[in-house]
């Protein structure tokens, strides 16, 4: 589950590339049967791993217990991982958390890969009763605790001193593996400093994560942390043989944008990889060339796309990946 460190800037990436998806039919979550039958798809493919976000309140496609949902899925595949993308830590009881996780890697045989994440919802932070400045502390000391709890240290003592220990305590030791979204400067040093991998964003352009990775990895150098294995990008990627399908789909992407960041949003194609083979695989080669990408992690569920389409060219980027 785990690829070896990128190499450094200086000398080229040998690693092979792993490519991960996302559901591609949007409504499954509220058809378990259909999202297990897309994760069964997803590893009879050989791909990296299958992954759910987390959102709260939502009226279209709301994921608010992906853990849940993952634990369905462990009972109904072998060996895929099986990842969120953004389990929210400030919205969670860190021992609750942490027990939560550890019984669901034993679920899935320990393929979990846990993505962190803060939250971006105002709305979801006054539901909960949190204060949204507080997400980067509450972040902070909510991973401490559940990383001393997998640990099998002391997480409280009893009257006759007792030590209290997490059980059981994750089948991957010391954890599983814990990557970690980040927007913006402020939550990129913090998950530098952490020794966190950066699962970059889907919506971020190429330039901007060049800039993010040359921050993260000197942060990292002055805290005098060891290299990070995994460098995951989340993209939309799609592989298509017609120009006028590709120029459909990005017309499709742009109009997924918030209104607000629409007349200010740079080019499709410097934030998705959409187009035909030799497009998509001189792409690929630039991520893991220029940025030291390790995983990509693909955003199905492209606007008016076949699901054979979609299933179609996640075989073929498997060959493509570099």
């Amino acid at each position: 589950m785990h690829a070896g460190p990128p190499a450094p800037e200086s000398s080229p990436v040998t690693a092979k590339m792993e490519i991960a998806t996302t559901p591609w039919n949007l409504k499954a979550p509220h058809d378990l049967d259909a999202l297990c039958e897309q994760a069964v798809i997803a590893q009879d493919m050989g791909l990296h791993s299958f992954w759910l976000p987390e959102n709260h309140f939502r009226a279209d496609y709301c994921v608010p217990a992906p853990t849940l949902l993952l634990a369905a899925i462990a009972a109904r595949t072998s060996t895929i991982g099986l990842g969120c993308v953004s389990y929210l830590l400030p919205i969670r009881n860190p021992l609750l958390a942490a027990e939560e996780i550890a019984v669901l890697d034993h679920l899935c045989g320990g393929r979990l890969i846990l993505g962190l994440g803060r939250g971006l919802q105002p709305e979801m932070f006054e539901a909960f009763g949190i204060n949204s400045g507080d997400k980067r502390e509450l972040f902070y000391s909510t991973l401490a605790a559940m990383r001393k709890a997998w640990a099998g240290e002391p997480v409280a003592h009893t009257s006759g001193g007792k030590a209290v220990k997490l059980s059981p305590l994750p089948v991957q030791q010391p954890s599983p593996p814990l990557w970690a979204a980040a927007m913006g400067p402020k939550a990129l040093r913090q998950i530098a400093e952490l020794g966190l991998p950066y699962l970059a964003s889907p919506l971020e352009p190429f330039a901007r994560l060049q800039e993010n990775y040359a921050n993260y990895r000197r942060i990292l150098a002055q805290a005098e942390l060891a290299p990070v294995a995994a460098a995951p990008v989340m993209r939309s990627v799609f592989i298509c043989d017609r120009d006028q399908q590709a120029d459909a789909v990005k017309a499709a992407l742009i109009k997924l944008l918030p209104a607000s960041w629409r007349a200010s949003a740079e080019p499709v194609d410097h934030w998705a990889i959409v187009g035909t083979p030799g497009f998509v695989e001189e792409k690929l080669g630039r991520y893991k060339e220029e940025l030291g990408v390790t995983h990509i992690i693909v955003r199905s569920g492209l606007p008016g796309v076949e699901v054979e389409d979609e299933i179609r060219s996640l075989e073929h980027l498997l060959t493509l990946a570099p």
